[in-house]
């Protein structure tokens, strides 16, 4: 059984990926009978208090995820220090939550490669690339994604 109590999903703007991982991960524990797991999101470079992109709207609202009502959070210090586990979208995000906060190091993993079974092929490339701005078509391919990934770490949580 994990000893993680809070999830903290990381990208750049929290208008799309972050919040895409928060609202499945949230969806799953639920699904799963798991409670005590705080889960939230935020962004390295977002400014509070902007919607969701439409097409995160969109895309969530097909897999029965409302998150319509979100705000975006920009990543501050406290959040980094209270959360057990921080999974970022990309390999910038984790360099700059570390150059953040150093002591945060073993804490912070790509959402791509956390979790995985030795010997279980990690992608060739581990970063979620940002959707904003693409169509609908690519937003659904990146949450197909990043679903796969939220899968795997709620078995392990």
């Amino acid at each position: 059984m994990s000893n993680i109590k809070s999830v903290l999903f990381v990208c750049t703007g929290n208008s799309c990926r972050s919040i895409m991982a928060e609202g499945l991960l949230k969806k799953r524990l639920k699904e799963l009978g798991k409670t005590g797991i705080t889960v939230r999101s935020a962004g390295v470079r977002a400014l509070d208090g902007y919607s969701p992109t439409d097409e995160t709207i969109e895309v969530m609202m097909a897999e029965g995820v409302d998150v319509s009502s979100f705000k975006s959070t920009a990543i501050t210090d406290e959040m980094i220090k209270t959360s057990d586990l921080i999974l970022v979208m990309s390999t910038a995000h984790k360099y700059e939550i570390v150059r953040l906060a150093p002591e945060a190091v073993s804490k912070v993993f790509l959402l791509r490669e956390y979790g995985r079974a030795a010997g279980e092929k990690v992608p060739t490339d581990p970063n979620i690339p940002d959707p904003i701005g693409l169509s609908v078509a690519e937003y659904k391919t990146y949450l197909d994604v990043i679903k796969e990934d939220v899968e795997r770490t709620a078995k392990i949580l």
